[in-house]
């Protein structure tokens, strides 16, 4: 029998995620990850996805679903899922394309890139200049893709790009002043800086980038949001290769 939440729930200490889309991604590809699914709505699951998942389903009251969503929108269905974990850096090296993202902070557009490079063929993402990531909402963002995503949090932008650089990466820097995208031709082992979505690339970044790139425009703007940008650079990237 399917048991019914009517408590506050305060102590979940695996990640919360939800809404319809990304949770569904997480039950059709993560079944071993999922701990409970929180239903507050009756026929959100096909019968085959509610038939495997029966021993894990609880329902609970909306107040509840709103007090574990913390207001946000999440269409009558929340998981408890595993922690995501982190793709240690001796792991990224061994990738061939990885984007790193240089101070952006908002999970929308993060999760966005995410998506993206997922999508896209990248091999790994670097968060640097921010000290840890919300990944329930970079997991929420990103419809999902940050669950087969490599990513890797790491403060010090200038040590990572020494640090690649010296097994022969490349580095590419998004800038409205580099060349421009269609005209270049990339190495194998890549990478896309992207810098925050106030600032741009950081002094850190432009002292150690070895080549700037920019998106033509058709008419005169002064940019494209980051994640927009990102990708179309991310898609340049995965086919202009040396």
């Amino acid at each position: 029998m399917l048991s019914r939440v009517n408590e506050k729930i305060d102590k979940i200490t695996t990640m919360i995620i939800y809404g319809k889309q990304v949770c569904l991604y997480a039950l059709k590809h993560h079944t071993s990850a999922i701990k409970t699914v929180y239903l507050a709505k009756k026929g959100l699951l096909s019968q085959p996805l509610f038939d495997e998942y029966k021993p894990k389903i609880k329902f609970l009251e909306e107040k509840w679903a709103q007090s574990m969503s913390k207001g946000g929108n999440h269409q009558g269905i929340l998981i408890d899922i595993e922690d995501f974990e982190e793709t240690p850096l001796s792991q990224i090296k061994n990738s061939d394309f990885i984007v790193i993202l240089d101070g952006l902070t908002d999970a929308g557009n993060i999760g966005a890139i995410v998506r993206s490079a997922y999508a896209m063929g990248a091999d790994a993402v670097i968060a640097t200049g921010v000290k840890k990531l919300y990944y329930s909402a970079v997991t929420r963002t990103s419809s999902g893709a940050l669950l087969d995503m490599p990513l890797l949090v790491k403060h010090n932008i200038a040590d990572i790009l020494n640090e690649l650089h010296q097994i022969g990466f490349v580095s590419y820097g998004a800038s409205m002043d580099g060349e421009a995208i269609e005209d270049t031709i990339f190495d194998k082992k890549r990478i896309l800086v992207l810098g925050s979505e106030g600032e741009g690339l950081s002094k850190k970044a432009k002292a150690k980038i070895n080549k700037k790139v920019s998106i033509k425009m058709k008419h005169s703007f002064d940019s494209l949001n980051v994640s927009a940008a990102g990708a179309i650079l991310i898609h340049r990237m995965g086919y202009a290769i040396r």
